[in-house]
């Protein structure tokens, strides 16, 4: 620590050595009309041929890079990775290969057999240039860019690995110090290789105070610096080789055209009917007054059906415009729900000019989409961003260009973390360091948007792996200014629970109880007991479980939202009986009399009771009702959320059950439980990768991170053990179908893949082997279903080697 603290006084005192005599700076400007940066075919020309000039694109890359970081005060560092980014690519045997291969020139020299890198030399170039300027300090300066300028194509490298050649072996390597040589031979002007007198140490020495009081402080100010490098190469190669395209980019209205729009659609509905309708008002008059307080960390606790999507949009875009924040992001855990939420914003802002919400997901690829959406999902620079928890959190922690890219765009947001209640126990550590960070020193504000809201303050326990460094007491500005009443006045079901929260039911009773109902709601824990409840139930029930595909999951929600309309109306009698896992209760608007719930998180208990009278139509309060399953509770997280549970519900006394869920000290005890029981809230050991050799006392480890490791770590869905199977649906869809017989003939183009997303099943690998030539293979761990006998009309993919029937239905 004590060499830590000279270096900063280094820093301060501008850390200067003696430059080198002579040097490439003083190289006299011979080349810069000549070197090619990119050439494009243009046979409207007497030449044949559009020539990007390596020199004009270092600097427009160097002005968009730093335009880019200027909104995090880091335009210089980005400005020199922008100029000497591509300096590899003046070697002579880079431009005989651009030549050549391009055919711009059939009879340009290349040498046989050998490759021409290009992102090494600029890295050494600031490595050597900055320590001659500015001693140990530039050292650490050049490393840092040196990071950004060697990974701009691969992505972001480990300083040191085990795996695969790290940064600090590739800086060494021959042939790194040839492309150098071989660059500077070429004589680039002295504009490029100059560094304008860059002082790297007041910007260094923040970075490293916060990363000493902030672990990972360091590593996301470099993902940002490469996320605004990235994005600038990007898109100054594409305004060359497709200008059409680039002028697409960033047509959307403004922050304030979406306020005036929001506005105006609210206002149509004018004075809020019903008593329900009225406290929605309410929460939304609040989010209105909370959005001028001081940007940072805010929570919006909101009882379900409490009209928290909309006035959480209200929020952030009173905030937005009354701030200077430049985009809104909202970040939902499932993508089931995400085309509900995107729906809902699109209403608001129908009749803009331009579509201003863009949905980046897995399954994003909608009839309505543009290019100008498609083209917003690679870099976020639309005002309204509709993600998913995966998207955001994993870009955050990414190593590859492509999903580095967007960061850049995150400073000055404000991000919505729609159903905050979701964030995974297992990597809460790093989360919340990012969204601290993210508050700290990137202009953004974070909404904890949720009816069950995680207890994520900061606490030390005496097993250290138990604590967590989180946000302290009165961080966090609730926007509600009583959520307790608010709970009470929307009262809306009486939760009934089991007698024994240990002893486990018998199917056919739950089955029988569930059939007696007119209209219920069943949600269980596994698609295993969904099935086995389903096959019990009267024929025309509906089950709901990932083996579906997205598209079938849309369809089948559509039609209980219609027969749910059809009974309130009378239009249409029939029973309807749902079953369905987890995937139907964060935020699925659906509106139930009654709703079962297998025993499970607290929290998951409070989400399934959402779906019960949740418009509060009925005459009385809804019915909830707790069961406990045949099988239990599957192992892991789960089984720890309904352990917690029995400890919090033990001797609770509740007789009507109408204060379970509206008592917010029982979900706070019941959340301390569960992450205590967890085993550590960073279990893959992110944190440690990213900070642990920063600010070490050797000068020659310092700053050394392990960006690709930790970006292989963090994963929220580990999809080392699964495969994706496309399906065909419905059954004979001559669209779906003309997709999939393309991508079994080798065409597996981006958008034809992105479309054929919401007809994917995840699957287990171990369930796909017992598929067999059912399947075929078309891609890296994924497959086309070739028998159509093995996707169930009712329950979708059928992985078992036994038949899954109802005896009402069709036999697999």
């Amino acid at each position: 620590m004590r060499q830590y603290r000279r270096l900063l006084c280094s820093i301060r005192d501008g850390g200067h050595e003696p430059a080198a005599e002579g040097g490439s700076m003083q190289a006299p400007h011979t080349v810069q009309d000549v070197a090619l940066a990119h050439v494009r075919p243009a046979p409207e020309k007497p030449s044949g041929w559009d020539v990007h000039l390596l020199h004009e694109h270092l600097h427009e890359v160097a002005r968009l890079a730093a335009e880019r970081a200027t909104v995090f005060a880091a335009e210089e560092w980005a400005r020199l990775a922008g100029r000497w980014h591509d300096l590899g690519k003046y070697r002579p045997p880079f431009q005989g290969k651009i030549r050549k291969g391009s055919g711009f020139d059939p009879d340009a020299h290349i040498e046989q057999g050998g490759r021409a890198n290009h992102s090494t030399a600029g890295a050494l170039h600031a490595i050597e240039t900055l320590r001659q300027r500015h001693g140990s300090v530039g050292e650490l300066a050049g490393r840092v860019l040196a990071y950004l300028i060697a990974s701009h194509h691969a992505g972001l490298y480990d300083w040191e690995s085990n795996v695969s050649a790290g940064l600090k072996a590739r800086l060494a390597d021959a042939e790194s110090r040839r492309e150098y040589d071989e660059a500077l031979s070429a004589r680039p002007a002295a504009d490029i290789l100059a560094d304008e007198d860059f002082n790297p140490g007041p910007s260094l020495k923040a970075v490293l105070a916060a990363e000493h009081d902030q672990p990972g402080a360091y590593a996301l100010w470099v993902r940002m610096l490469f996320s605004a490098l990235v994005d600038a190469d990007f898109l100054d190669t594409e305004r060359f080789m497709d200008p059409a395209q680039f002028e697409r980019r960033g047509r959307f209205p403004a922050i304030a055209e979406l306020r005036a729009a929001y506005d105006a659609h609210m206002a149509r509905f004018g004075e809020p009917a019903g008593a329900v309708n009225q406290l929605r008002a309410r929460v939304l008059a609040q989010c209105r007054w909370k959005a001028s307080e001081t940007p940072g960390a805010f929570s919006l606790t909101v009882p379900t059906g409490g009209g928290k999507t909309l006035a959480s949009l209200g929020f952030a875009l009173e905030h937005a415009l009354r701030h200077g924040k430049r985009r809104i992001v909202y970040a939902i855990p499932y993508t089931s729900i995400i085309e509900q939420t995107t729906d809902v914003f699109r209403r608001v802002f129908e009749g803009l000019a331009g579509d201003p919400v863009i949905e980046h997901h897995s399954q994003a690829e909608r009839d309505g989409d543009t290019l100008a959406s498609r083209l917003a999902c690679e870099n976020w620079d639309a005002p309204l961003i509709v993600t998913t928890n995966v998207q955001l959190f994993e870009s955050l922690f990414a190593a590859r260009t492509s999903h580095c890219r967007k960061l850049h765009n995150l400073a000055g947001s404000v991000i919505v973390l729609d159903e905050a209640q979701q964030l995974p126990p297992e990597f809460l550590q790093p989360i919340l360091d990012v969204l601290r960070l993210l508050i700290a020193h990137y202009g953004v504000t974070v909404v904890f948007c949720t009816a069950t809201q995680p207890v994520l303050t900061h606490r030390e326990m005496l097993d250290p792996r138990h604590g967590l460094r989180g946000f302290e007491e009165g961080q966090v500005c609730e926007i509600i200014d009583d959520p307790d009443a608010l709970f009470d006045a929307l009262k809306r079901v009486a939760v009934e629970l089991p007698a024994d929260l240990a002893a486990h039911g018998d199917w056919d009773e739950i089955a029988a109880a569930i059939a007696a109902e007119d209209c219920i709601l069943a949600i269980v824990n596994r698609k295993s007991d969904a099935r086995e409840l389903w096959r019990r139930l009267p024929e025309g029930a509906i089950c709901l479980t990932t083996d579906l595909c997205g598209a079938h999951r849309a369809a089948l929600l559509a039609e209980i939202r219609t027969r749910l309309d059809g009974r309130r109306t009378g239009s249409d009698p029939r029973p309807l009986h749902v079953v369905s896992t987890s995937l139907i209760e964060a935020g699925v608007d659906v509106d139930f009399p009654v709703v079962w719930r297998a025993l499970a998180g607290l929290d998951s208990i409070a989400q399934a009771a959402g779906r019960c009278n949740r418009e509060g139509r009925l005459d009385g309060l809804g019915r909830v009702k707790v069961f406990v399953p045949p099988t239990g509770e599957p192992r892991g997280t789960l089984a720890l959320a309904a352990g917690a549970t029995r400890a919090v519900l033990h001797g609770y006394d509740d007789p009507d059950g109408s204060r379970l869920l509206a008592d917010r000290n029982g979900m706070w005890r019941y959340f301390r439980r569960y992450y205590a029981d967890c085993g550590g809230h960073d279990q893959r050991g992110i944190v440690d990768l990213l900070h642990r050799d920063v600010l070490t006392p050797r000068l020659d480890g310092m700053l050394a991170v392990a960006f690709r490791t930790a970006a292989e770590r963090f994963r929220l869905i580990d999809d080392e053990e699964r495969v994706t199977v496309y399906v065909c649906y419905p059954a004979g869809d001559e669209k779906v179908q003309a997709l999939l017989d393309r991508l079994a003939q080798g065409q597996a183009e981006r958008w034809s893949i992105r479309a054929l997303q919401r007809y994917a099943v995840s699957v287990r690998k171990k369930d796909m082997q017992r598929m067999g030539n059912d399947l075929h293979p078309v891609l890296l761990d994924s497959y086309i279903l070739i028998n159509p006998l093995r996707y169930h009309p009712e329950l979708g993919l059928n992985t078992e080697q036994v038949a899954i029937y109802n005896p009402s239905a069709t036999a697999l």
